[in-house]
């Protein structure tokens, strides 16, 4: 049996355990959601074949030689259907320097969360979400571990559609950061205190229970397991805040992929799994009724999977079309907590957005290893 370790989550566990008892040839175990977001990636690499992982990982693992590239495993033809399938930029996340290092089993963004019998509406724009905000002082904002920076890139991405920072060689401009900072900053000074701790399983765990002190959270990364009629309140999702009634839908793209170490040795069995798990069959049948959140369009927009979610996936669709793919150079792992322990710490205080701006920016140029010099 392969050893291979994915994160401790219906969503990221159940589907993944129920084809190893199936006679599936990965023996899986799990780590909980922080040590997914944050654990050194070779660490895990040197004690496992098979590593779930976020698509920002994937500078420190090239920079330590611990993963397989996937066009040593697969033929083209196979990586091209995977690649046409995916939704969004699913496995384009999974793509650096010109070769592919996982496969896209699980497909996520930011998306808005609400309880839909305090809101039958989602509100469209920032503008409604902080009118909302003021109304009821029930609009919670994701900041705990890396969320704060993350919801910061959304609302930047937002504001410029244009700026791609995936391969982290440039920066934010400043009018542009200190927008989405001033924005967010309103939002965080009302935001519940009941989840200012607590990660988005947690967030969503609240505002499905029969708590009240939450009513909708704008940008959350998407748990179809929430929207499920078995919770004591089902949630409703839908696509994230534009910034004008009729732009996109901005967020930063989430999700899994499945990774291969170089410790691993992989033979027929395990390329045949593999590819059955991003299979039709798998994608839009086994993942979905397993708990699973699929990484395929034709899953995201299949009418039984939809049925079976309260339209979780066609709702927010078009959001995980849009969604942008954060920086992935070496070192952006510390970088993007370091960030978001210091927006917490402004938005707290009431740091003025512009020395905010400025110290991001420097901790964005000192997270680079290998290079000084990243443009603007």
């Amino acid at each position: 049996m392969f050893r291979g370790l994915t994160w401790d989550h219906p969503r990221g566990r159940h589907a993944l355990e129920a084809a190893e008892a199936a006679g599936g040839p990965i023996a899986w175990q799990a780590q909980p959601l922080e040590g997914f977001e944050s654990a050194p990636i070779g660490e895990l690499c040197a004690r496992y074949d098979l590593v779930v992982l976020d698509h920002p990982h994937l500078g420190e693992a090239l920079a330590l030689g611990c993963l397989r590239p996937l066009d040593e495993v697969f033929d083209a033809s196979e990586l091209a259907a995977i690649a046409d399938r995916a939704i969004g930029p699913s496995m384009a996340s999974y793509v650096m320097q010109g070769r592919p290092w996982a496969l896209p089993l699980d497909a996520a963004t930011q998306v808005m969360a609400r309880r839909a019998d305090h809101l039958a509406t989602p509100p469209r724009t920032w503008d409604e979400v902080a009118a909302i905000s003021r109304e009821t002082g029930k609009v919670a904002l994701s900041l705990a571990g890396p969320h704060a920076f993350l919801s910061f890139l959304s609302v930047v991405q937002s504001i410029r559609r244009d700026l791609d920072l995936r391969d982290g060689d440039r920066w934010i401009d400043t009018d542009t950061a200190t927008r989405a900072l001033t924005l967010l900053g309103e939002l965080a000074q009302r935001s519940p205190a009941s989840v200012s701790s607590l990660n988005p399983i947690g967030i969503l765990e609240r505002m499905s229970s029969r708590e009240q002190d939450v009513i909708l959270c704008p940008l959350i990364y998407g748990y179809v397991n929430y929207a499920a009629p078995s919770r004591p309140v089902p949630l409703a999702f839908s696509d994230a805040p534009r910034m004008t009634a009729d732009g996109l839908p901005s967020s930063i793209l989430g999700g899994t992929g499945i990774a291969i170490s170089t410790r691993c040795t992989v033979d027929d069995a395990l390329r045949a799994h593999l590819l059955w798990l991003m299979s039709p069959e798998a994608q839009r049948g086994f993942i979905p009724d397993h708990d699973g959140q699929p990484g395929t369009s034709e899953a995201w927009l299949d009418p039984r999977v939809n049925a079976l979610t309260g339209n979780f996936f066609a709702d927010t669709a078009a959001t995980l079309q849009a969604a942008s793919i954060r920086p992935r150079h070496d070192g952006f792992i510390a970088f993007q907590g370091a960030a978001s322990a210091l927006l917490r710490e402004g938005f707290a205080a009431g740091t003025d957005t512009g020395l905010l701006s400025v110290r991001l920016e420097d901790l964005f140029r000192a997270s680079h290893k290998a290079s000084t010099e990243v443009t603007a």
